[in-house]
């Protein structure tokens, strides 16, 4: 088919690869402006248009949401099909109707429709679920909302990080889109509306989201280091800044939240139970851990951690 891809996120390049070795021409590439990164703050490049390039797709790089400009790129290019994975924009209507097909179709990473919203795979660990997985849905204009195609199914590992999961999350999206786009191409297609009364949402992730309250439960704590890990990160403020949770597990222990425990590595009561800290990063310093901050420091059991 003639495709338009729609996708600026690492998480999309599996998808774009996926297609283009099935045999599908893309047509256009839509992705996000080139942006301010690392040290130097010299513009760069999304993954998806570094990809695309290679590719040799077409490109298009708006400022902000595609609007009609976009419509009319997608219609010229003569796609038959839009195809959206962790894009970051909104698409309205004259958009998702502009393949000749009239719709796009778009990947999540969450077995809709739980999880709505920019965040899936840190929510699902973050709630304790067992089992995530990808969804291929048809775009509409409430965010994820629109009737389902396929899902798959994925265990969520109890040492699963965010980081580790929206890899595997992609690679397989990436297969379903082929075989999504495969029955489209045959007519095959059926869509099946979401069950509104089981929708839940996961919103954009902030920096202060990761911080950690030590009166909450050890297992949730656990929860939410892995559900932020490596973006964007889990944290206790302390005095002197704020400490980074690379790694951490929980362990039994019973003392009031913040108490430093006796232990081989660096180990904090929490609201229940206690939280070992495996793996830190101080403020200005480089990652070690939890015992060697612990030394640093001169925490001694029974102490707080401040």
């Amino acid at each position: 088919m003639r495709i338009a891809f729609f996708g600026s996120d690492v998480f999309a390049a599996p998808s774009l690869r996926a297609l283009a070795a099935a045999g599908h021409e893309i047509v256009l590439t839509i992705t996000n402006p080139d942006r301010p990164r690392g040290r130097s703050g010299a513009p760069q490049p999304t993954p998806i248009k570094e990809l695309a390039g290679e590719l040799g797709s077409p490109m298009f790089q708006p400022a902000g949401r595609p609007l009609e400009e976009g419509a009319s790129r997608i219609a010229a290019a003569g796609a038959e099909l839009g195809v959206v994975v962790a894009y970051g924009q909104f698409l309205g209507r004259s958009v998702r109707k502009a393949p000749s097909l009239g719709y796009c179709i778009n990947l999540h990473a969450s077995l809709l429709p739980r999880w709505r919203g920019a965040a899936p795979v840190a929510a699902a660990i973050k709630a304790g679920d067992s089992v995530t997985g990808i969804t291929i849905q048809r775009v509409a204009r409430r965010m994820d909302a629109g009737p389902i195609l396929l899902a798959r199914e994925e265990p969520i590992d109890s040492n699963a990080t965010r980081g580790a999961l929206r890899d595997r999350l992609s690679e397989m999206g990436a297969e379903a889109l082929v075989e999504a786009v495969a029955a489209i191409k045959a007519g095959e297609a059926v869509f099946t509306p979401q069950d509104e009364e089981r929708a839940t949402h996961a919103p954009l992730l902030t920096k202060s989201d990761g911080a950690l309250d030590l009166t909450r439960p050890a297992d949730e704590l656990d929860r939410v280091v892995r559900a932020f890990h490596p973006w964007p990160g889990a944290f206790l403020p302390l005095a002197k800044g704020k400490l980074q949770v690379l790694r951490a597990v929980p362990v039994p222990g019973n003392a009031p939240p913040g108490t430093v425990l006796g232990g081989g590595e660096l180990t904090i009561a929490t609201g229940a139970g206690a939280l070992d800290l495996l793996e830190v990063k101080p403020a200005g310093k480089k990652t070690m851990r939890g015992a060697a901050f612990a030394n640093g420091r001169r925490l001694e059991p029974g102490g707080l951690l401040t």
